[in-house]
């Protein structure tokens, strides 16, 4: 059975492609009873929360608009909105469009027959729409973080994933956590799931991120979560003893009461 959903979006300057966006998960998601849309607006100066409002009420569907004063970030944007939704799952995708609604119900379908509670739907864009210099990027980059982390994920930047509101909650939180979160999750001894999933050409905009921001400056991360890696401990209880207390006690009788 499929819990409750929130698909969970950061969204900056995304004013002509978040009312398309909501418009495609609506349509995607609409057999699945409980679902969300719960939207980060991280300091956009167009009228980006405006067309997601617009759009929520042409639908009839459920979103909720977060807004922050400043720019913070894809991961602390992810995470506001993770704070916010009333899910039990959370899907997670970019606001640009470039990731197919489509998709989703499929992970989600896959996420259904995971038995450990703490698991990553991870979206694998095998034929990406990008130019070849990124691509090189992303592939250097993931080889790289593969190599070292080893969470088995091909792709690591997909926007596409399906995880626990409670594994994300758990998780250890730094800027930039967003590009490790399967590793984070494997951490906790979480299961780790591939699923492909296409990839479209931006329409409206352009990317936040370049050169830079995309590839090399996750250096310095990619060494925090190793060394996050080998410092997690899992412990296996053995065994659990309790000792009720006699009927007819106060609730609160470890509590010290000095009234006189």
């Amino acid at each position: 059975m499929i819990p409750s959903i929130s698909v969970v979006i950061p969204a900056k300057n995304e004013q002509g492609n978040i009312g398309r966006l909501i418009k495609e998960i609506h349509q995607s998601l609409h057999a699945f009873e409980q679902v969300e849309i719960v939207i980060t607006d991280d300091g956009s100066t167009d009228q980006t929360v405006q067309e997601a409002i617009e759009t929520a009420r042409e639908c009839q569907c459920a979103v909720q608009v977060i807004s922050h004063a400043q720019s913070c970030g894809q991961s602390t944007a992810v995470l506001t909105a993770v704070k916010h939704a009333k899910g039990d799952w959370i899907v997670t995708s970019d606001a640009d469009g470039q990731n197919d609604p489509s998709d989703m119900p499929a992970m989600l379908e896959a996420a259904a027959k995971v038995t450990n509670p703490h698991f990553c739907i991870a979206g694998f864009r095998a034929k990406r729409q990008d130019t070849a210099w990124i691509r090189f990027q992303s592939k250097f980059a993931n080889g790289i973080r593969d190599k070292l982390l080893g969470d088995g994920v091909p792709d690591s930047g997909c926007g596409l994933k399906v995880i626990p509101k409670q594994t994300y909650l758990q998780l250890p939180y730094f800027d930039h956590m967003h590009r490790f979160l399967p590793a984070l999750i494997k951490r906790l001894d979480g299961e780790i799931v591939v699923h492909q999933v296409q990839h479209r050409d931006r329409e409206v905009g352009t990317s936040n991120y370049n050169a830079w921001n995309r590839a090399w400056v996750g250096v310095v991360d990619l060494f925090g979560v190793i060394w996050l890696k080998h410092r997690a401990k899992l412990p296996v209880v053995k065994d659990v003893q309790a000792v009720t207390a006699p009927t007819g006690k106060s609730d609160d009788a470890y509590s010290n009461d000095d009234t006189i």
